[in-house]
């Protein structure tokens, strides 16, 4: 397992990230506590050493199930990452309450890493007002009295309201958390992110590697052109060494939801291998063609499905809708006898437009715009 050197700890450069484990029954809520406990045993075993949990991941099931699978091991063979959940608004002015409640449910007295979480625009005017919500002000605190190791942000904001907000708490922040990967370096200007924050001399964590799987689902031909320049390397390989190749990199978040891809990232981990410049120019061509593509950048995060009322399975629905713009029209049955094997309360135009999907959405998708558009395409009223 490489290493990285962040103020004298040597953090596992792969860290295992815990929003997609195994679960029973297709439920996000309902974890597969053995198949978890069988990869962190195996993650420690191996130098994996850094695990990464939120607030809300698996319907807030996520920091438990870790905390109980760490507790069967030394406190002092990991490290704890989790997240104050500012994704949701409507946590503002609750900041001591959730996080005492996290101390509980991991069952630390401390955290190593603590990340205010998903910093963007529909939360950033809050996150700055720290007079009235007391939110930044109460985790440095926390920093102050030993209860967070070090202090962090997960961002995805643009490059504007990353410096806005470094601007004013920067001097704190001690790493920051992207979302950063070979597609996103156009798409979502992390190139300029990147940038800044070196210039900086703040580490970045990367989170979204694989793009919620979008990166690993290449076309054939995508595929073939990788493979000529490199023909050992998979494509979840690929996306890992573009990030071996970029300065400033710490942890590399992945969210595994197997054994056998835990077994395989570590393998990858196991060296360093970063692109050369033609390999680059492949991989981003590669990106080009999947942006040209896309429809809405879901990565199933799944922070929607939390806030919906009509508990619509809004990143399978998204999925199926980019799936049913795809330009290879041979494919476009597989969206509408999908969703004709639906119930109807379960069918995209059973969403209302309350927009509370929205105001969580990392990726600012007008989820019920999307909804309504498939919806027409399909002739559903």
């Amino acid at each position: 397992m490489l290493y990285t050197d962040f103020k004298g700890l040597q953090l596992s450069q792969l860290g295992f990230g815990l929003m997609r484990l195994p679960t029973l029954d297709d439920d996000p809520a309902n974890i597969d506590i053995a198949a978890t406990e069988e990869m962190v045993d195996y993650a420690l075993d191996h130098g994996i050493n850094y695990f990464d949990t939120a607030w809300g991941y698996h319907m807030g099931n996520s920091e438990t199930v870790l905390g109980n699978a760490l507790k069967r091991h030394p406190r002092d063979s990991y490290h704890i990452a989790t997240k104050w959940p500012g994704y949701d608004v409507s946590n503002f002015g609750k900041a001591a309450e959730i996080f005492e409640r996290q101390l509980e449910k991991l069952d630390v007295e401390f955290f190593d890493f603590y990340l205010a979480h998903n910093i963007c625009s529909t939360n950033i005017d809050q996150y700055l007002d720290d007079e009235t919500y007391h939110t930044i002000s109460y985790l440095l605190e926390q920093r102050d009295a030993g209860r967070i190791k070090h202090f962090g942000i997960s961002a995805h904001a643009t490059y504007d309201e990353l410096v806005r907000f470094m601007d004013v708490f920067g001097d704190e922040v001690e790493f920051v958390q992207l979302q950063l990967n070979y597609m996103d370096w156009t798409f979502q200007d992390d190139e300029h992110k990147v940038a800044y924050l070196n210039k900086r001399g703040i580490p970045i964590w990367v989170m979204e590697p694989l793009r919620g799987g979008t990166l690993v689902e290449l076309t054939d031909e995508q595929v073939a052109s990788l493979e000529a320049l490199r023909p050992d390397e998979t494509p979840v390989a690929w996306a890992f060494r573009y990030l071996q190749s970029l300065d400033g990199i710490g942890v590399i978040l992945s969210g595994m939801s197997s054994l056998e891809q835990m077994k395989q990232n570590i393998e990858t981990f196991e060296t360093s291998a970063p692109l050369n410049d033609e390999e680059m120019q492949a991989i981003y061509h590669v990106a080009d063609e999947i942006i040209a593509g896309i429809g809405v950048p879901c990565t199933a995060c799944r922070y929607c499905t939390d806030h919906c009322p009509q508990q619509l399975d809004i990143p399978g629905l998204l999925a199926l809708y980019n799936e049913n713009l795809s330009k290879d029209e041979a494919n476009r049955f597989i969206a509408p006898m999908a969703v004709s094997k639906m119930p109807d309360d379960k069918k995209p135009n059973a969403c209302i437009g309350c927009g509370s999907c929205v105001a969580v959405c990392p990726q600012l998708i007008d989820i019920p715009d999307a909804l309504a558009k498939f919806s027409e395409m399909l002739g559903l009223k």
